[in-house]
């Protein structure tokens, strides 16, 4: 369940500060190739190199302990566990971040599933040739699928069958982002951007007192084309569509964000689906889980939580905000 975060375009970056001290502080930004995407920081408050170079640092860091394909990780490890290891003792980050991911799998009743690896590894979207994987391997994949077979208690993970394999990738972007923010704040940084390829992160907002105005990428579209621009305070902006990690066979698209049920891409009528919310994870998690679960559920389901906001796009093009959401956006003057 890889997802292609397709978010974020627009942050304006003229901004400057004057400190006690009269020095004029431009924004300074670092980027890095990390998450299979490209990662920007920018400060807008604080023009120290070394701080954009830990923060990136801190990523890769993550990266070495959530990816699924690099051997070293705590996640190829327990997905390459022997057969006769049925529990394992896990960091307390990735605890926290299994804990998440199973939360979201529950309460999605397994629309969004943590254990999706035996599915997501049989699609490669990215392949410069990608091929739609045997029906039969997908049929025998989908039958490893299945987050009840995954018990946590405190750092110990048991696993119910030893079929069972997790993936991470659609959810640890916005544990890492929020985990980056905690650095930055400890270095007394107030106003920041992190971007890890859409998934957007504010950290306060401008010096000059004014939010941060984040671009809604149209679907299909080229990256600079918008649908809405957004003012944010403080909080994530994160997306998933079927337009970026996808390709297209006799007519029929097939994106990144699979059914769990059926071993193919989701088709129920939307495009993509943003969610503004406090924690990264909870953005990334939830856009995954909402598209997951369709217009109807999905919108429900946001509107049954506190302090965390939806916009649904079908296929038709119309645009769908949950409650609240509508007060984000900048209008024209």
């Amino acid at each position: 369940m890889k997802k292609g975060k397709a978010a974020v375009l627009a942050v304006c970056l003229a901004v400057s500060l004057l400190t006690g001290c009269h020095r004029k502080i431009e924004p300074i930004s670092k980027s890095g190739f990390l998450l299979n995407t490209f990662v920007t920081v920018t400060l807008y408050d604080n023009d120290d190199p070394k701080i954009l170079k830990e923060c990136l640092d801190l990523c890769r860091s993550y990266e070495n302990i959530f990816s699924k394909t690099i051997e070293s990780s705590e996640v190829y490890k327990i997905n390459h566990r022997s057969e006769q290891e049925t529990s394992v003792k896990l960091s307390p980050d990735m605890a926290a971040l299994l804990s998440k991911g199973l939360y979201y799998s529950k309460i999605s009743n397994g629309d969004f599933d943590i254990t999706i690896e035996p599915l997501s590894s049989l699609w490669d979207f990215t392949a410069s040739n990608p091929v739609i994987p045997p029906s039969d391997e997908i049929s025998a994949a989908v039958k490893k699928v299945g987050y009840q077979n995954l018990k946590l208690e405190d750092d110990t993970l048991t696993f119910l069958s030893h079929d069972t394999s997790i993936d991470l990738g659609a959810i640890a972007k916005g544990y890492i982002a929020d985990r980056m923010k905690d650095y930055l704040l400890e270095q007394g940084v107030k106003s920041a951007v992190i971007n890890l390829g859409g998934n957007v992160l504010c950290v306060g907002k401008k010096p000059d007192g004014s939010p941060f105005k984040i671009g809604l990428q149209k679907p299909y579209a080229d990256r600079n084309e918008t649908i809405e621009t957004l003012n944010i305070e403080d909080m994530s902006v994160v997306s998933s569509g079927v337009y970026e990690r996808h390709f297209e066979k006799d007519g029929v698209n097939y994106h990144h964000i699979l059914n769990p049920r059926d071993g193919y891409p989701y088709e129920n009528g939307l495009v993509s689906v943003t969610i503004l919310s406090k924690l990264s994870v909870d953005g990334d998690a939830l856009s995954t889980t909402c598209f997951s679960m369709g217009l109807e559920k999905g919108m429900e389901l946001l509107n049954s939580m506190d302090d965390v906001y939806g916009v649904f796009i079908t296929e038709d093009g119309k645009v769908h905000y949950t409650e609240g959401a509508k007060d984000f956006l900048v209008t024209s003057p």
